[in-house]
């Protein structure tokens, strides 16, 4: 297009007067500002194009003045459509009608005496003004059609626009549902796997236990040796019962019992929980609740331990230093409900985010990995989703994000909710 606009500037330039510099100067001026109408748009983006449409119009009645002996009827009129276009690409229809008000105005501009002396010596006719009124009223013609192709273009790339966020929005529910189901499989599966092995190991283990228990009465008083192992098979077989009964609490059915409550509320128990029984380094909990958070189908118990099991991860994975947990809830969309974990600790790897709600897959030394594989589970109860994302609040850190659909009743607060009229409510530490 630039080669184009250069092409024709050229061939105006070649045509009579062919010998008249200023003509010459006055097109290259033109061409200047076309190709450049771009770079200054985007560095001026609010007042960028009325330069480009004031410019046009100068360098026009520049260009009519210097190419006809009566310059109100130079050959070279057609330039104002120049300037009327650009005009009716920027603007809406009052401003297109504005600015092609004054494009006419300067054309019009030569019949004073004021502006164009020279006029005085012709004796212009009927003819002439009715044949400048046309010229006139094309200029309007032009800017209200181009204009109206301009508007219409505007509104389907906005439409397009809404299509597309639309689209990717419904395509990315779309992969979290798909990964949800994948995941309710798996654990379907390996909740089935676990039971068995668990209760054909729970019997034996209890054999082991008895017998231990049995032997360490018998020979811990003459045998310090046989009681100290004995001890041990004691205080093994103690932790691979907890850790059978862990994968029963996996593999066991779930049955939520959903009624409309805050999430807020449970959140905050959650939060009592963790708190009251934390030993470590001190953690700061910041709450940030929506007023008036609308209520969710939830089961009171299964939700407070998802949120225990998140919230004592982010406490472990602080643990060496301290940190800062955030805690946060709002409504997404007019019919979701979100909730917000975040911790400041050393975060996730990304190659374990889409692997991290599975069973047994842990980033702790000790741990089984269970624990967000039994949230993940609750949350599904709950009709809701899960998952991880970077954190927002610092470099590192691991940021959960539940979601759930609400009742469509709003008026539940959480005990932490205060009424304000800002979006959130305060920040509190605790």
């Amino acid at each position: 297009m630039d080669l184009l606009w250069l092409a024709l500037l050229a061939g105006l330039a070649a045509l009579p007067p062919v010998y008249e510099w200023h003509k010459q100067v006055i097109l290259l001026a033109i061409g200047v500002v076309q190709l450049g109408e771009g770079w200054i748009v985007s560095h001026l983006p609010r007042r960028g194009p009325a330069y480009s449409v004031l410019l046009k119009i100068l360098l026009a009645t520049l260009l009519i003045d210097h190419t006809g002996e009566l310059s109100i009827n130079s050959s070279y009129w057609p330039i104002y459509f120049l300037p009327v276009v650009t005009a009716a690409e920027y603007f809406e229809a009052l401003g297109t009608l504005l600015w092609t008000t004054l494009a006419a105005a300067a054309y019009c501009s030569y019949l004073s005496p004021f502006f164009n002396p020279s006029i005085e010596d012709y004796d212009l006719t009927t003819e002439s003004y009715g044949l400048l009124a046309i010229r006139v009223l094309f200029f309007f013609l032009a800017a209200m059609v181009v204009n109206r192709f301009v508007v219409e273009s505007r509104r389907r790339t906005e439409q397009y626009q809404e299509l597309a966020e639309t689209l990717a929005e419904t395509n990315r529910r779309l992969e979290q549902a798909q990964e949800a189901a994948r995941r309710s499989e798996r654990l379907a599966a390996l909740g089935q796997l676990s039971a068995g092995l668990a209760h054909e190991i729970r019997n034996p283990l209890g054999v082991i236990k008895g017998s231990a228990e049995m032997l360490a009465q018998k020979v811990s008083k003459t045998d310090l040796l046989a009681g100290e192992l004995s001890g041990y098979i004691l205080t093994e077989s103690n932790r691979l019962s907890a850790l059978v009964t862990r994968f029963l609490d996996f593999a066991r059915p779930l049955h939520a019992e959903l009624e409309p409550g805050s999430v807020t509320a449970v959140l905050d128990r959650g939060l009592e929980r963790v708190t009251t029984a934390w030993k470590g380094p001190a953690i700061t909990v910041q709450r940030r609740y929506q007023p008036e958070l609308p209520r969710v189908e939830l089961d009171p118990d299964l939700l407070e331990q998802a949120f225990v099991n998140l919230i004592q991860n982010a406490f472990e994975a602080m643990g060496g230093s301290g940190g800062t947990l955030r805690v946060e809830a709002a409504t997404a969309t007019t019919d979701v409900i979100e909730v917000v974990i975040e911790d400041t600790g050393p975060g996730i790897l990304p190659e374990l985010r889409e692997q991290i709600f599975n069973p047994f897959v842990t980033t702790r030394k000790t741990g089984v990995g269970l624990g967000l594989s039994i949230v993940a589970k609750i949350v599904d109860g709950h009709h809701g989703n899960i998952h991880i994302e970077n954190a927002v609040h610092g470099a590192s850190g691991a940021r959960f994000v539940i979601r759930f659909p609400r009742t469509g009743q709003a008026g539940g607060r959480g005990a932490a909710s205060k009424p304000t009229s800002a979006r959130y409510a305060k920040i509190e530490s605790t």
